[in-house]
């Protein structure tokens, strides 16, 4: 008697490959339904700076546009210092951006590089700056800057946004600073650089994708501060954007909408065309930053 052959019999498929394929689908539905949820607001947001105020007034405010018009963004220059805005607005963000980086950087390079006696204490009491609420600062801030003669200048904003910025910052130098192979600096040691030629020449050419990751990640904080702004710009030529804003807004609340809106536009463009730009730098700098060896 002849014992039965199993090897036409057709074998059971496996359910992984079908497991697998349905994750991904609900995956991609999740990464289409967040990117409609982020995208959809700033579609609408330029779309309405073209409709005329009648039509937004009058019509549906989330419906296409029945006519186009630039007019709203003329009003918008006429209407508040929009122009004085986006600059003061640059400087306090280049200039705050500059500190970080700069001070970032070179306490990263000695906590992380050179190493010293309770650096991981010191590296520690950093790493609490994250946790530290920025309201609990404006009222000692606005004392001491009215002594020193600080109030009202871009100083005032510059020096606090640099400062609770710099936590996170020192955090991804420290971590990229880890990532780069010790065997670099003994061997530029042993070729007789000092600290400072191997942080100028070695380190930060390195560090390019971290800065960029840095200066745009807390040019975003930076950019659309409110709270500092509001507490130590007393002046109207020191307003940045998100002060000026306020400007759309007339009497008993009553506020330019499409005005508003083109204003916005103007303000958020320049920021989002760098995020494009430098978008992958961004990415490398962030991968870096966290992998460590």
């Amino acid at each position: 008697m002849t014992e039965p052959s199993f090897e036409n019999q057709p074998q059971p498929r496996s359910r992984k490959p079908r497991r697998l394929k349905i994750q991904r689908n609900l995956l991609t539905l999740t990464i289409v339904l967040i990117v409609i949820v982020q995208v959809y607001p700033l579609v609408w947001m330029f779309l309405t700076s073209f409709r005329t105020a009648s039509d937004f007034a009058g019509g549906n405010a989330f419906s296409w546009p029945s006519e186009f018009t630039l007019e709203n963004y003329s009003r918008a220059f006429a209407t508040g210092d929009l122009g004085m805005n986006i600059v003061n607005s640059l400087i306090v963000t280049l200039g705050a951006s500059a500190l970080i980086v700069i001070a970032g950087m070179m306490a990263a390079f000695a906590l992380e590089v050179l190493g010293f006696r309770l650096s991981n204490l010191v590296r520690a009491l950093f790493m609490l700056g994250i946790i530290v609420p920025v309201q609990i600062a404006l009222v000692p801030l606005f004392i001491d800057y009215s002594k020193v003669g600080l109030l009202d200048t871009h100083l005032s904003m510059i020096i606090p946004l640099a400062a609770f910025s710099m936590p996170m910052s020192i955090y991804l130098f420290s971590s990229f600073y880890g990532f780069i192979p010790r065997e670099t600096y003994e061997a530029a040691s042993l070729d007789g650089a000092g600290p400072y030629r191997i942080f100028t020449q070695i380190t930060f050419p390195l560090s390019l994708n971290t800065i960029v990751t840095v200066v745009l990640v807390n040019s975003i904080f930076i950019w659309n501060d409110f709270i500092f702004a509001n507490t130590f710009v007393l002046s109207d030529g020191l307003k940045t954007i998100p002060l000026g804003l306020q400007n759309y807004i007339g009497a008993m609340g009553n506020t330019d909408w499409t005005a508003t809106f083109a204003a916005v536009c103007v303000s958020v463009t320049p920021l989002l065309l760098v995020f494009l730009v430098l978008n992958k730098a961004m990415i490398q700098g962030l991968e870096s930053g966290a992998t460590k060896g």
